[in-house]
């Protein structure tokens, strides 16, 4: 559990430097130069991730059981993952209508991933990574909506056929990771 926990701490940590401590970030980002800021807070994050993997699977040998979900919590997992997915997606294909309704939907599909695997698992390795990424994302959102605010930030409207092309392949991906590469990399099939 520790290696998991330190991993949190770092990633998280890393991910957290404009939740509080904006101006620092920006001061710092001047002093040492784009490239330089952007290589540490790389290596820390890959850092944190590699700990975060290797901690859980450690977590997942001898796993401690606080509750059992009902077989359906599956389901409703699955089902958020997939909005997961197209949120996610929805960061990187330019012109959608996802992104100017929700402004940062990589954050929103973190929640909701964090939110499906605690509503599916219920052993303490899972509560405390996905607990951990379901409270950094909450307060990651909100500042990022107040900064918005408090910076003018305008989003485009968005068309019908850039938030086609993201809903296709957020579906896709998730079709992909849900039948294969989540049994593949994880360890475990989600849809059996």
């Amino acid at each position: 559990m520790n290696y998991l926990i330190l991993g949190l701490v770092i990633f998280l940590g890393v991910h957290s430097v404009r939740i509080v401590a904006d101006d620092w970030r920006t001061e710092t980002r001047l002093r040492l130069g784009e490239r330089v800021y952007k290589g540490l807070y790389s290596a820390a994050s890959l850092l944190g991730l590699g700990l975060i993997i290797w901690g859980f699977a450690l977590v997942r040998q001898q796993p401690v059981q606080l509750w059992s979900p009902p077989v359906g919590m599956r389901h409703l997992a699955a089902f958020l993952n997939l909005i997961a997915f197209v949120l996610l997606v929805a960061a990187y294909v330019p012109g959608n209508i996802i992104k100017a309704r929700f402004h940062h939907p990589m954050i929103l599909a973190v929640k909701l991933w964090a939110s499906a695997h605690l509503l599916a698992n219920g052993n303490l390795g899972h509560v405390v990574l996905f607990g951990s990424f379901l409270v950094w994302a909450t307060l990651d959102f909100n500042t990022a909506r107040r900064r918005d605010a408090l910076n003018g930030t305008r989003y485009s409207r968005g068309t019908t056929g850039a938030t086609g092309i993201t809903v296709a392949i957020g579906v896709g991906t998730w079709i992909a990771f849900a039948l294969w590469l989540h049994g593949l990399l994880i360890g475990v099939r989600p849809l059996g």
